[in-house]
């Protein structure tokens, strides 16, 4: 073979024809005639799916941590005891104790007792009062003998009853004051009661 020209078909071959194209429906017409426009949708679509998944799987910064509980945000020292003017009644004890809220938001004090009925406590400021985080606040307690036979002859470990309330949570904490209170403390009762025979 040799030449230029169309191929043409060799012996026994035959020729098929190719069926004429069907007609296009409506939708594919439109589609031919708005094509840019759909796959401009199409892309934007998909770019804000991909977007919208991306920002709602991103990882998350942790939360801050709680405020801790108020007994564990503060210190309540003993201090020393108050000596009253001259002629002050000897039927109560003052004492001083430092209140230092160490983290976390204020603490705030709403009551301060002690144990023994046959004591009343008073404190200067009076509850409720509030300590900033970071600082530190002097209250002075005066104990009241009220019965002598329900007071405490010699005390072992005499502690406070201190409700803190913080942003977290309202406790009732005990606070053990020490040797020296106590031995301030007995001194005390000793002075006031000791006229009671037990």
């Amino acid at each position: 073979m040799s030449g230029v020209g169309p191929v043409e078909p060799g012996e026994h071959t035959l020729v098929r024809e190719t069926p004429p194209p069907r007609p296009r429906g409506r939708l594919v017409l439109r589609y031919e005639r708005h094509r840019r426009t759909v796959l401009a949708s199409a892309t934007v679509l998909v770019a804000l799916a991909g977007g919208g998944y991306l920002y709602a799987s991103r990882p998350q910064p942790r939360p801050a941590p709680p405020p801790p509980y108020p007994s564990q945000a503060i210190d309540l020292v003993y201090v020393a005891p108050v000596t009253g003017p001259p002629g002050a009644a000897a039927d109560g004890f003052s004492f001083t104790v430092l209140l230092s809220v160490r983290s976390g938001p204020p603490v705030t004090v709403t009551r301060l007792t002690q144990p023994y009925d046959g004591l009343s406590a008073t404190s200067s400021p009076a509850a409720p009062f509030q300590t900033k985080s970071h600082s530190a606040r002097k209250i002075i307690v005066t104990l009241r003998v009220t019965d002598c036979e329900k007071a405490p002859r010699n005390p072992g470990l005499p502690f406070l009853d201190v409700t803190l309330r913080n942003a977290r949570a309202i406790e009732a904490h005990s606070f053990i004051l020490g040797t020296r209170y106590a031995r301030d403390l007995s001194r005390t009762l000793a002075v006031a009661c000791g006229n009671v025979s037990r």
